[in-house]
């Protein structure tokens, strides 16, 4: 058994470590919890004798004195430490690092034993035995440093940190395999900052705070601790329960306002006039070829059936009405959408004398590719600017189709 008695440690003024008390027994797991920098590594380091700093205090195991004594005596009375960051030799092989932890002498009889014991445990180091440790990954290096600690025959194994950098599936399987070193009558003193993972697998727990110990307690009874929950555990204040609301007190849902540039009632034509006018540059000085642009107006007459279904490049177009105004590169943006609208409009009777569907064009009639208006050569956005124009009036066709289609017979 491990027993540690008002044990300090003072590194210079800075005092470390104030009367910790504690003790870990066969076969136990042991977990001590605390902040960073609240003195875990530093009360590990002490037992094991191989603090930089002044110690004072009691630490025994089996009621003999481990205080002041160097480290490979401690190991030879059956205490075992495994350090944050492994400590593993890199250019070793697994079986090189296992054999080096058989050193100590009440080891050296048991070597084939324990070397099969601790193959039992992690049967991947069985597999990679003749792999130099360097290439293996971090949860597979924490493996052969368990495994060299267990390699010293132990009675107690304090472990620092050894979830460090392991990924979410190791850690599980580095739990699981502490629990099998406990059931080998092995004593665990576990320095651990997952403490969900820890606390799941241990006895018992003390807490660390500010190089004290506060609480010792069942592990269990730590898990369900509102305190430890939040310092330790991720818990919080519960959010409250939601209570029913009977629909008389339901509030009805505040109505939302119609938006200033999209009207209600608003029709798809001046829809896409409006989402075209966004599509312009922010006011400026208009250029000489702006200037020179001269709107169109309607034409007198109303212009039969073909012409209203595919226009001809020498057909006039509506004066916007309703469409913003504005114009880009030499282009009247306004003009040209609503020439799409009133090319729609236009097509309401057509569409009514012929059940809803576009009449066949004339045998004069230009090319579809030339319905759109001639634009000037605006480089990269000539085509950007054709086919939203093109989008807009496919959509105001379909528009129209679909309004046709709902008229009462």
């Amino acid at each position: 058994m491990l027993k540690v008695s008002d044990l300090s440690v003072n590194y210079g003024q800075h005092r470390a470590l104030e009367d910790a008390a504690l003790q870990v027994g066969k076969g136990e797991i042991v977990v001590m919890l605390g902040a960073n920098g609240a003195g875990k590594t530093t009360l590990l380091k002490a037992i094991g004798g191989i603090c930089e700093g002044k110690t004072s205090g009691s630490v025994t195991m089996n009621g003999v004195e481990m205080l002041g004594r160097q480290a490979n005596e401690i190991v030879e009375e059956g205490l075992a430490l495994v350090p944050e960051g492994r400590g593993v030799f890199g250019d070793l092989t697994v079986q090189e690092n296992l054999t080096l932890g058989a050193y100590p002498e009440r080891a050296r009889d048991e070597e084939s034993a324990n070397l099969e014991r601790v193959f039992a445990l992690f049967p991947k180091l069985h597999e990679r035995r003749r792999q130099v440790v360097r290439t293996m990954s971090g949860g597979e290096q924490q493996m052969v440093a368990i495994g060299r600690a267990m390699m010293s025959n132990p009675s107690i194994l304090a472990l620092d940190e050894p979830s460090l950098g392991l990924s979410p599936l190791l850690c599980k399987e580095l739990f699981q395999s502490l629990k099998s070193v406990r059931q080998s009558g092995i004593g665990i003193l576990l320095v651990e900052q997952n403490a969900k993972q820890s606390l799941a697998i241990a006895d018992r727990g003390y807490l660390l705070e500010n190089g004290q110990i506060t609480h010792e307690d069942s592990a269990s009874a730590l898990m369900n601790d509102p305190a430890v929950q939040k310092a330790y555990l991720g818990g919080g204040i519960a959010p409250a329960k939601l209570h029913k609301t009977s629909p008389a007190t339901v509030q009805p849902a505040a109505a939302i306002p119609a938006r200033a540039d999209h009207p209600a009632a608003e029709s798809p034509s001046a829809i896409a006039a409006l989402a075209m006018a966004k599509l312009t540059k922010p006011d400026r000085p208009a250029t000489v070829t702006e200037k020179m642009s001269e709107p169109v107006t309607e034409p007198a007459q109303k212009p039969s059936l073909a012409q209203a279904n595919w226009p001809r490049k020498s057909d006039p177009v509506a004066a916007p009405t309703a469409a913003p105004t504005g114009a880009t590169h030499g282009m009247d943006i306004s003009a040209m959408v609503a020439n799409a609208a009133a090319r729609s409009d236009r097509r309401d009777g057509a569409h009514g004398a012929n059940n809803g569907r576009l009449p066949t064009p004339p045998a004069a009639s230009p090319s579809p590719k030339n319905m759109m208006p001639k634009m000037p050569d605006l480089g990269p956005q000539t085509d950007r600017l054709q086919a939203a124009l093109k989008e807009i009036e496919d959509a105001a066709r379909r528009a129209e189709d679909y309004r046709s289609a709902r008229k009462p017979a």
